[in-house]
C-alpha cells in the first residue's frame, strides 16, 4: 500500500509540474478515517521541497480539502466567496494581513499580524487575505470548505 501510496505521489508530482496545478494524494473515504502521522507529513515536505511544490492536497472532498501549504514568498493576496480557510501553522513565519481592499494584487487598509509556527487562522469567505514577510518559508495545514452546500 505505501509503495502504491508513493507511486501515485510520484506520477501526480510529475503531472503537478507539467499542468502547474495542485498535487492530489487521495480522495476523501467515506468508509474510513484517514491518519496521517507526523512522520509522513516530514516526508511530504521533503517532498515538496524536492519538487518545489507550493501546495499538496493530501485529502480531496470535492467540496473539502486538506493540504500542505508551503511558501518561501510573499503571495497576491485573494479572496475566497465561497470557501472558508483553517490555517494550522507548523513551521515557520511571516505576516498575515486580512480585511480590507485588494489593488494590484496587495491589501491596502487590512489588518497586519505575526504568522508563527502553533498559530490557528479562521480566514471566513469574502474575507481578503495575503501573506508577506516569510521569513525562509512557512509551512500550513489548509483546511477548506465549502459554505454552498445546499446548492448544486
Amino acid at each position: 500500500m505505501r509503495t502504491l501510496v508513493l507511486a501515485v505521489f510520484t506520477v501526480g508530482v510529475a503531472v503537478g509540474i507539467a499542468f502547474a496545478q495542485t498535487v492530489t494524494i487521495e480522495k476523501a473515504p467515506t468508509d474510513h478515517a484517514v491518519s496521517i502521522p507526523k512522520e509522513k507529513l516530514a516526508q511530504y515536505f521533503k517532498d515538496m521541497d524536492a519538487k518545489k511544490l507550493m501546495t499538496l492536497r493530501m485529502i480531496e472532498g470535492g467540496k473539502y480539502s486538506v493540504n500542505i501549504r508551503r511558501i518561501t514568498n510573499a503571495e497576491t493576496a485573494l479572496v475566497h466567496p465561497q470557501t472558508v480557510d483553517v490555517w494550522v501553522v507548523l513551521e515557520g513565519s511571516g505576516t498575515l494581513t486580512t480585511g480590507g481592499k485588494i489593488v494590484d494584487g496587495k491589501i491596502v487598509g487590512g489588518e497586519p499580524r505575526p504568522l508563527k509556527a502553533g498559530d490557528v487562522e479562521f480566514i471566513p469567505t469574502n474575507l481578503a487575505h495575503g501573506v508577506s514577510g516569510v521569513n525562509g518559508s512557512i509551512t500550513f495545514l489548509n483546511i477548506r470548505w465549502d459554505v454552498d452546500w445546499d446548492k448544486k
